[in-house]
């Protein structure tokens, strides 16, 4: 009886759920359990062999995919892709917006210094995460309106609470992310529907392709200055498992949390929280 009804409570089985993004590390994990879980997936990627990974991973394991190309800052693509993914796999009743990313080159250090952060890099960040957050929005969105009726996550971080050094564009994008969020519940909730629901989740520190030598040094797999920062700043001290985002994420995307919008939930091993003492 208890099984039944905790699995009912936060039972996705047969949503339709398009995550961008999803060729990478983290998304890629969220696409798989969530497609484990009976949801049917679209594996949404800039790079269309890491797409088609990911979903053909899901098809020989039982479960519904479908890989498909799109350039998060282009409408049209975004377009496409929607146009897509609902003449495939029907209505999306969900949408996670897990594209983004850094570079070296909007990165502080001490051979580039803010002062010569060069324009073209930050803007470049700033809109892969933003505007690469709010266009597929856009477009995903009319149609839940249309509908009355969908679910939107998106992907914020710990610098939207407190910017990290040295990602200035990063964070910056970030903290964006998270006050969108805030504002696109409240606008789809006011206008449109109040079944429709926007939240965000903000991952502490996991190891990525990204991040991975940046934290931990490429040639003797030791702890770098900042991997040892962030760890002696997580209470729980010590990187988080892409699987442990999936906890969260379900119970957004589920009627577990029907009355929860306009939220960022952090994901962290404490780190917000911690002082420092």
């Amino acid at each position: 009886m208890a099984e039944k009804y905790v699995a009912k409570m936060f039972d996705i089985s047969n949503k339709v759920i398009a995550i961008t993004g999803a060729g990478g590390i983290l998304c890629s994990v969220m696409a798989e359990a969530l497609a484990k879980a009976g949801a049917v997936v679209a594996v949404l990627d800039l790079r269309e062999d890491a797409a088609a990974g990911v979903a053909e991973k899901i098809k020989s394991k039982g479960g519904k995919s479908l890989a498909v190309k799109v350039d998060v800052l282009n409408r049209q693509s975004i377009e496409e892709a929607h146009k897509r993914v609902e003449g495939t796999l029907g209505p999306v009743d969900v949408l996670i917006n897990g594209a983004g990313g850094n570079k070296k080159e909007a990165t502080t250090s001490p051979e580039l210094s803010f002062f010569d952060l060069p324009e073209s890099a930050v803007r470049w960040v700033f809109d892969l995460n933003c505007l690469g957050t709010i266009m597929p929005s856009q477009i995903f969105c009319r149609a839940m309106a249309g509908r009355g009726a969908g679910n939107i996550v998106n992907i914020s971080s710990m610098s939207a609470f407190h910017p990290l050094t040295k990602v200035l564009g990063y964070s910056a994008a970030k903290a964006a992310i998270s006050n969108f969020t805030e504002w696109l519940a409240v606008h789809m909730a006011q206008n449109y529907s109040k079944a429709i629901r926007v939240n965000a989740i903000a991952p502490g520190f996991f190891l990525t392709e990204q991040n991975r030598f940046l934290l931990v040094d490429e040639k003797t797999g030791q702890p770098t200055e900042r991997g040892k920062s962030i760890i002696a700043g997580t209470p729980m001290a010590r990187y988080g498992a892409p699987e442990e985002l999936l906890g969260a994420l379900i119970w957004l995307i589920s009627d577990a949390s029907s009355f929860v919008t306009g939220t960022v939930i952090a994901v962290d091993g404490g780190f917000n929280a911690f002082g420092g003492v």
